[in-house]
């Protein structure tokens, strides 16, 4: 059951500058334009830097890609913002920075780089001793809904980030002249969000989601790591090296009554190579996918159920209709058009398996956003058919085979993998599976597998019969539902598969 897409069509740029704010002019001045690694939306408060797609000297045009960023939604290229020459790179390859931060600065040829804008350690050579801070409240042009070129990825929420440190204030915004007086600083994506470090007590900045989880996990005191990030910051390379490096042996054991405060417990220990071993570096694709599902088994208690279903109807409609709907419709008639309707229906009856957990409340979502697990050449990506209860059978082929096409060709635009509030995982074409536990994709409350279609001798009516079945398989959050609407939901799938027939209209 190979899955398949929208007729690809160019896009315009869909929030485009006033003429004559794309090139780098100022009346009296040059500027040095800093572009900022994009804000992609509120769940989304970190990224990697992948590859540089351009150098310090070379000349870029407008909407070209810069850089190839990594995050835990989608890898996408940051296109420049403006026209002109890259200066210089403020950040290097395989650094994690928060949404936000400086990443490179863009000016006109010839033109000097700024010499207050913050440069990572890792992105110079020698490290500089510190760097001084940039001014807060820069001002200039904030480019909206900038659609990214060529990503892919999964799929992860994290909440917001606390501060570090006793007593941490958010930091103030700069007075009016301060900020009038700032550098330019051009973002080029969605809207602006509060800055991903603020200083507390001791000038430590905030940790991201990952630093956070990788030190809880093996229980990390992150106030005996040194950050090498921007301003200090403490990124998921500086805990690993940390946790790689021996730890001192405990201290022996005291008598209760004379004992100090108990201390974390020493971190679990990394596997090391053997000589006939080989280490592959993690990618950093690889790296957010393992995150993402660590984060998931942790947070969600997960359980698990499954139906079988007898689609022979539904092989036969599809074999009498496949030749003719391709050849009107220009996409391949799949399975999972069919599989959609059914999800669909059935999360209207059970709206609870569409939502999230909200800590103190359960968090209902009134749109049907469903994403398909796709087997990409850089990993497990997500992408998503948005509001699949408002398309017919057609719409949702070639919405199926749209999004498909695109991730195994890293196509995918931000949009494509966002806004997702319940999966779907098509394991039976990925070599016969009959039955699968999958794994929530984290924040959503279910997923649900469709195994292989095989052939088994099964009682109808009191006589074996030879038909054709299948496996659906639901993993649910067990805070948000319980196994009643678990059945529920899977019954309702069942019976909706089981109602198609070779007569059956799909338009």
């Amino acid at each position: 059951m190979a899955w398949a897409d929208e007729r690809s069509q160019e896009r315009p740029h869909p929030n485009p500058l006033p003429e004559g704010e794309g090139t780098l002019r100022a009346s009296g001045e040059q500027l040095a334009i800093t572009v900022e690694l994009p804000h992609v939306g509120e769940s989304v408060v970190e990224g990697t830097i992948g590859k540089w797609l351009k150098q310090p000297g070379d000349s870029v045009r407008r909407y070209e890609p810069l850089v190839e960023v990594v995050t835990d939604k989608v890898t996408m290229e940051v296109p420049s913002p403006v026209e002109g020459e890259l200066l210089r790179l403020l950040a290097a390859e395989g650094e994690t920075l928060p949404m936000g931060a400086p990443i490179a600065e863009v000016g006109e040829p010839g033109e000097p780089p700024s010499a207050n804008v913050p440069q990572s350690p890792a992105a110079v050579q020698p490290p500089p001793t510190q760097a001084a801070p940039a001014p807060a409240g820069t001002t200039g042009y904030l480019l909206r809904d900038v659609t990214p070129v060529g990503p892919t990825g999964g799929a992860a929420v994290e909440a917001a980030e606390p501060m570090v440190g006793v007593g941490a204030q958010p930091a103030l915004a700069p007075p009016p002249a301060v900020a009038a007086t700032s550098p330019t600083t051009i973002q080029a994506a969605a809207p602006t969000q509060a800055p991903a470090a603020a200083p507390g007590d001791g000038g430590r900045p905030r940790l991201s989601p990952a630093v956070r989880r990788l030190a809880r996990e093996h229980s990390v005191d992150l106030g005996r790591i040194q950050g090498t990030g921007l301003g200090g910051r403490i990124t998921r390379d500086d805990v690993l090296r940390y946790l790689a490096e021996p730890q001192p042996a405990p201290a022996p054991a005291v008598p209760l009554s004379a004992a100090a405060p108990a201390t974390p417990a020493a971190p679990a220990p990394v596997a090391e190579a053997g000589p006939d071993d080989e280490r592959v570096p993690l990618t950093p694709v690889r790296r957010m996918i393992a995150e993402a599902m660590v984060r998931s088994v942790t947070e969600i208690p997960h359980a698990w159920s499954i139906k079988e279903v007898d689609v022979s109807g539904l092989v036969a409609l599809r074999q009498a209709v496949r030749a003719d709907f391709e050849r009107q419709e220009g996409v391949p008639l799949t399975y999972m058009p069919f599989v959609i309707q059914a999800v669909v229906e059935a999360l209207r009856r059970v709206p609870t398996m569409n939502a999230t957990w909200g800590g103190d409340a359960i968090i209902l979502k009134r749109r049907i956003n469903l994403g398909l697990a796709v087997a990409a050449p850089n990993g497990l990506i997500v992408p998503v058919v948005h509001n699949a209860d408002r398309l017919n059978l057609a719409g949702l082929a070639h919405a199926v085979h749209g999004i498909t096409e695109r991730a195994r060709a890293n196509r995918l635009a931000l949009e494509d993998v966002q806004g997702g509030t319940f999966t779907l995982n098509n394991t039976g074409a990925l070599g016969g599976s009959v039955v699968s536990g999958p794994i929530i994709n984290h924040p959503q409350a279910g997923i649900m597998t469709t195994e292989t279609i095989e052939k088994r001798a099964v009682v109808k009516n009191d006589a074996i019969a030879i038909r054709s079945m299948m496996n659906i398989c639901l993993a649910f959050d067990h805070r948000i539902n319980d196994g009643a609407e678990a059945s529920m939901f899977l019954e309702t799938v069942k019976r909706r598969l089981e109602t198609f027939a070779p007569d059956s209209p799909i338009y």
